[in-house]
């Protein structure tokens, strides 16, 4: 064939290539899920009606090219998802997507009678293999951890947002930052970023977490930013237990999951030149702490490569509508199997579903992964305590620059715009404006300028002693001095007619470790014991909850008070405190010319001085500026008092010595709650007036309290030496998982006292017409179960005064009926 011949022949054959190639069509994309946004590996994609099609690979990227398109539907589909279809443009030659798929069902086939159950047999081998895949089998590791933080408003109906006037200046700067005009699925309004080095040893147990960055958006407050670390974030699948917020749940691939669960394997792929089997698992039965979901998991090393967690319609959680929790390992090296990353997403919805409520999302990854090395053991010696957060220097002033070079991963152009749109709303005066009146409306607390008024639920209150009563609070804030805060409050009676106050001022020059001094004076009335997130009488809530029939008893103070606080170490700290009090019964107690024995004599008026050692090993606070709550710790926490009284010292009258010390514990027992145990003892040495005396906390309203006797009254009990045990176990479900659908919760809880009283007090108090008691070495004993998550908030005590039978009154009742909100997932 001759040269030109084959040169025609060469550009036919190349003219019909270019011909074929050009009619050809490809549909290409990824799928997602619809609401942790994580790819989905291996869902099928085909025409609808026809045998054409793909699969997405493990990266949920799929790519179909075909010559004409069989059909103008593509169906997508996957275990555990609902069926989608995608109208297809025939127009078009190239099309990309982006699928998201909605949750369906895990439990096709669940049921299915087999010889042989494929799914145990892998349960039963990941099981088995958990001492060889485990990440806490190494004697230590380290690793860089990069966390993110997402924070987003959804189904915000932003014309009706708008028509209410307080909010429309809200709405319409929203709108002037993002354009909602088609519509907006949620609104993202917070993303923080933190990068960390974090450090574990096996035994001792040690942890140690360097936080080298922290990008927070506008949080500044130290103990939130040790939050937004790795340090309390620690997800662990091969545990028997997975926290969910404040409750725990029992991973698939507990050692006893087949009594909670179903398995069954849908399939076996190929991946990275390793075969992975796909293992799905539902709950055995409704309404209990289980999830459903799916996982691949390494044949051979029966290693997970990778957990799909969530939480199933009749999951007993509050206020979530959906819950996702991915995690993935990857290779460090030929056999071994770490973390590389894991991603928590919750969509709360505290009012219904399909109501306004927000998505929260934290994805952590996981870098430069050392295990079994010395550098490791040699910065775990660092450590003062066991566990350790230390925030670097200047870690909160990193540049853009900076983040990008160290992310692990970039930010979407959504989460980019996040914080664009953070700056623009905190610095407008409008939104300040709303976030200052919500927090008024919800703390109680409003600051103007330099001061701060509240809070507003002390106002106005009502009592059968002063009548009407009106309240004012002034204090000031962080403008006006950085380590010293001023309060004081006026309140008037118009029943009585008198005026009442207190004054106080608070000085922190130092926060880490934490020492202050404070001082005050008080001329108010007593309003018994009170304890946070539980109703004083000193309040407007009180007025609708007192219980009927029981004498009002009153008593006026007037004290002066000093308190110096230093924390010794991380895990001790003493406090000295010293009072001077005058007390001035009012009403129904023992009046105060009863303990008069002559003209110039000043009865209960005292001076002391106190010593309070505590004990509270890796507790955990929130702080404001000023002050800090306690979290709690994962061990005991316990506390000593000394207090030693001196007479003569600005008129007082009594000599005596207390000693009393006390030890709380709360602590997680799954599958069965939580249990939190209080137990506590002391002793009064001298003869002194009730006032001085332990009075056993009662209460005399119809809102339950945790701290309190609740069918004991107060100023009933009076003891010079005493001790008791306070128990609450929380069981979950308990007899209401046999009625998954009401979602209600069980608990019991005992309460026992013991006391007595020396012959010497009792013939100093026990007056003619006031009824004071003792145990006298007797057994008081309350016992109480009830209803919780009423209405997902409210709780129903049932309480029974089991003992002292003997030493009941007149008007005395054995079993009360208490109410109380209690807000928990």
């Amino acid at each position: 064939m001759s040269s030109c011949c084959r040169n025609v022949l060469l550009f036919c054959l190349l003219l019909t290539t270019l011909s074929a190639t050009s009619q050809r069509k490809t549909i290409s994309g990824i799928i997602k899920d619809a609401h942790s946004e994580e790819p989905v590996p291996f869902a099928s994609v085909s025409f609808k009606n026809t045998t054409t099609g793909n699969q997405s690979d493990s990266a949920g990227v799929f790519r179909i090219v075909v010559n004409d398109w069989p059909s103008d539907s593509l169906e997508i589909s996957c275990v555990g998802y609902q069926t989608f279809y995608y109208k297809v443009d025939i127009s078009q030659t190239n099309i990309n997507i982006t699928i998201t798929l909605e949750r369906g069902t895990f439990s096709e086939g669940a049921n299915l009678k087999v010889k042989v159950n494929k799914g145990l047999l892998v349960w039963r081998k990941i099981v088995q293999n958990k001492p060889r895949n485990d990440r806490y089998r190494f004697d230590n590791f380290s690793y860089e951890l990069y966390n993110k933080l997402e924070l987003d408003l959804k189904n915000i109906n932003f014309e009706r947002f708008g028509r209410f006037k307080p909010l429309r200046p809200i709405s319409e700067l929203i709108n002037q930052n993002i354009d909602t005009a088609e519509g907006l699925k949620y609104l993202p309004t917070y993303l923080s970023e933190v990068l960390s080095d974090y450090y574990y040893q096996k035994n001792p147990k040690k942890r140690r977490e360097i936080i080298k960055a922290v990008n927070p958006n506008g949080v500044k407050n130290e103990s939130v930013v040790k939050m937004l670390g790795g340090m309390d974030q620690v997800v662990n699948v091969y545990n028997n237990f997975i926290p969910v917020f404040d409750r725990q749940f029992i991973s698939p691939i507990s050692d006893n999951g087949d009594y909670y669960y179903n398995y069954r394997v849908v399939d076996t792929q190929l991946i990275a030149n390793q075969r992975y089997f796909h293992l799905v698992f539902t709950p055995r039965r409704k309404g209990g702490d289980t999830f459903e979901g799916d996982c691949w998991v390494h044949v051979g090393s029966f290693a997970v490569q990778r957990m799909n967690l969530r939480l199933g319609k009749e999951a007993n959680v509050n206020f979530v509508e959906n819950l996702s929790l991915i995690q993935e390992y990857q290779l460090i090296n030929d056999s071994t199997w770490f973390l590389s990353k894991d991603k928590f997403v919750a969509d709360i919805s505290p009012t219904g579903k399909d109501k306004p409520g927000f998505i929260g999302r934290k994805t952590t990854t996981y870098r430069n992964v050392v295990v079994n090395d010395s550098s490791v053991i040699q910065e775990l010696s660092k450590n003062k305590i066991l566990e350790e957060i230390i925030t670097l220097p200047g870690s909160l002033e990193k540049g853009k620059e900076y983040w990008q070079s160290v992310r692990h991963e970039p930010l979407s152009k959504t989460e980019s715009s996040i914080i664009k749109m953070i700056d623009t709303l905190t610095n407008a005066p409008v939104f300040q404006r709303f976030t200052k009146t919500m927090s008024f409306i919800g703390t109680g607390y409003k600051d103007i300028g330099n001061y701060q008024i509240g809070p507003w639920m002390n106002w106005i209150s009502s009592n059968g002693w002063e009548g009407l009563r009106v309240r004012f609070d002034l204090g000031t804030n962080k403008f006006f001095d950085k380590k010293i805060r001023l309060h004081g409050y006026l309140a008037y009676g118009f029943g009585d007619q008198k005026l009442k106050g207190m004054g106080e001022i608070f000085y922190l020059p130092n926060k880490d470790p934490r020492m202050y001094l404070y001082a005050s004076f008080t001329n108010d009335l007593d309003w018994g014991q009170n304890y946070y997130g539980e109703i004083s009488q000193d309040n407007v809530f009180a007025l609708a909850v007192r219980k009927q029939g029981v004498p009002v008893k009153n008593i006026k103070v007037r004290e002066k008070r000093l308190e110096f606080f230093k924390e010794l170490f991380p895990w001790m700290s003493n406090k000295i405190i010293v009072t001077h009090k005058s007390n001035l019964p009012l009403r129904n107690l023992v009046p105060l010319d009863s303990f008069r024995t002559s003209a110039s004599d000043n009865p209960l008026t005292s001076f002391e001085v106190s010593f309070r050692l505590r004990f509270a090993y890796l507790e955990r606070f929130l702080e404001n500026h000023f002050y800090r709550t306690s979290l709690g710790s994962i061990y005991p926490i316990g506390e000593i008092y000394i207090t030693r009284g001196f007479p003569g010292v600005f008129k007082s009258s009594y000599s005596y010595t207390k000693i009393s010390a006390s030890i709380s514990d709360y602590f997680k027992i799954p599958p069965f709650g939580n249990l939190s145990l209080l137990v506590y003892a002391g002793k009064t040495f001298g003869t002194l007036p009730y006032t001085l005396l332990d009075v056993a906390p009662g209460n005399e309203l119809y809102y339950y309290n945790k701290y309190a006797f609740n069918m004991m009254n107060r100023w009933e009990f009076i003891h010079d030496q005493y001790a008791g045990l306070n128990v609450e176990h929380n069981i979950g479900n308990g007899i209401f998982r046999l009625f998954p659908k009401l979602r209600l919760r069980q608990f019991w809880t005992a309460k026992a006292l013991w006391g007595s009283l020396s012959s010497e007090n009792k013939a100093y108090n026990f007056k003619q017409g006031h009824s004071f008691q003792s145990l006298d070495g007797n057994t008081y004993l309350e016992l109480g179960t009830g209803v919780d998550n009423i209405f997902k908030v409210f709780r129903l005590d049932f309480v029974w005064r089991a003992f002292p039978s003997t030493l009941k009154k007149e008007g005395d009742k054995t079993f009360g009926v208490f109410g109380s909100f209690r807000v928990v997932f």
